[in-house]
């Protein structure tokens, strides 16, 4: 009878253990399950308010949606993962890091596709798409990723860039001697300086207080961010160039993309460049909107004949030797080149 209980007993001590391990089991696939298999840290120099990042958010959504939550794209703002260049070259190295970035600084690698950066290269956003889909951009693209690079998508867009200034500009004569804020990359400095102003680079974050400071005369930037900025409030005019048409990227690092499921690879191409069309329509919109209220705040609107400007641009083209390349791109678009 004793020796029937311990029987019984074992038998019941068995089965629990059966079912704890079992239990254990199931919860370890359940909380693996719950876990992402990918993650990408995406940074941008961008405000959490900004609408870039509002598009950067939609995009993430897409890509959880279309892997069933198995890929999560985590949003880092206002340059909270360190510099430009910082997060660049961790994504080079195989980090699952991206960051928004332009042809400026991707011509550190492949110079030519700094173009995208250069004044009047493109009239509008659709022709700066355009621009980005020739044979001539797809060249530069591989040869981005031969250097461990990959562009995620090109289309992302932030619309024109504008000056602002205290004094009336109405040709490029009139920006001479003026010190404009642009970004340093040799695109835009000397962009700007063909087009009379003396190019100050420096960060975005620093030109309110050097325009209150006097330390420079003016900046050079699309409506959205002079108007979160305030920059109404220390300059009063803006002059409707719209000499850059901001185009920005996407970019990853090949490695770390390389090692993505083809699926997930697809996944990420397609929604990111989904999100980019979409967002690029709520930038332009805003901007419009943003043009109202900075002149509701006094700022003053001036529409200029772009004509003379153009022509200034020219010797930009020239000093970069970029006459061939973007005669080049134009006649893939079916733009007319220069005389």
């Amino acid at each position: 009878m004793k020796n029937g209980k311990t029987i019984v007993h074992c038998i019941i001590l068995l089965l629990t253990i059966t079912v704890i391990i079992a239990f254990g089991v199931f919860a370890d696939k359940s909380r693996a399950k719950s876990r992402p298999g990918y993650v990408l840290k995406m940074s941008t120099q961008s405000a959490d308010t900004s609408i870039l990042v509002e598009g950067l958010r939609a995009w993430a959504d897409a890509v959880k949606e279309r892997s069933n939550g198995d890929f999560i794209i985590e949003i880092f703002t206002s340059g909270v993962l360190g510099s430009d260049e910082d997060v660049i070259e961790q994504a080079r190295l195989g980090a699952n890091a991206a960051i928004v970035t332009d042809g400026g600084r991707m011509s550190n690698y492949v110079k030519e596709i700094g173009i995208i950066s250069m004044a009047y290269i493109a009239e509008n956003y659709e022709e700066l798409t355009k621009i980005t889909e020739t044979s001539t951009f797809r060249e530069w693209d591989a040869e981005l990723i031969e250097n461990g690079i990959r562009i995620l998508s090109y289309n992302w867009y932030d619309g024109p860039r504008n000056f602002y200034t205290n004094k009336t500009i109405n040709t490029p004569d009139d920006l001479h001697g003026l010190r404009i804020r642009t970004p340093g990359s040799a695109v835009w400095s000397r962009s700007v300086a063909a087009l009379g102003a003396t190019p100050v680079a420096m960060n975005w974050g620093d030109a309110y207080n050097a325009l209150q400071t006097k330390a420079i005369d003016g900046v050079e930037v699309q409506s959205t961010s002079a108007y979160s900025s305030r920059i109404y409030e220390v300059n009063s005019i803006m002059t409707k160039t719209e000499h850059f048409q901001l185009a920005n990227f996407i970019m990853a690092g090949e490695k770390w993309f390389s090692s993505l499921p083809p699926e997930y690879q697809n996944i990420l191409l397609e929604e990111c460049k989904k999100a980019a069309i979409e967002n690029a329509g709520k930038n332009l919109q805003s901007a419009e909107d943003y043009e109202r209220r900075m002149a509701a705040n006094g700022m003053q609107i001036n529409h200029v004949d772009k004509t003379p400007f153009i022509a200034a641009a020219e010797k930009a083209y020239h000093e970069l030797d970029f006459i061939d390349i973007r005669d080049r791109i134009w006649k893939e678009i079916g733009k007319g080149t220069a005389d």
